[in-house]
């Protein structure tokens, strides 16, 4: 997973206090100045979603206005996983 982090540019994890994420830690990639990419790390798995936030300063401290889980569980090994992340930074 730390290649995928890497190649699409995630930040570094930190504690959702937005409680959005139940809590968990979250990194995530931006898409334009309002839409982002989040894993959510539950355990060893890896939920990956879309949100619209007014700025990245409100991730994981404000609710985001729109949310939407892509894929849980995220597996790099399955190629549709892959194709989901990769026809977001096209």
């Amino acid at each position: 997973m730390e290649n995928v982090f890497k190649y699409y540019e995630f930040s570094s994890f930190f504690k959702d206090a937005s409680g959005s994420f139940s809590e968990n830690d979250i990194c995530y990639s931006e898409l334009d100045a309002q839409h982002f990419l989040i894993f959510e790390q539950q355990d060893d798995r890896y939920n990956l979603y879309v949100a619209k936030y007014a700025s990245k300063k409100e991730i994981g401290l404000k609710a985001p206005e729109i949310l939407e889980l892509l894929i849980e569980n995220y597996d790099k090994s399955i190629p549709a996983h892959r194709v989901a992340i990769r026809k977001y930074f096209e």
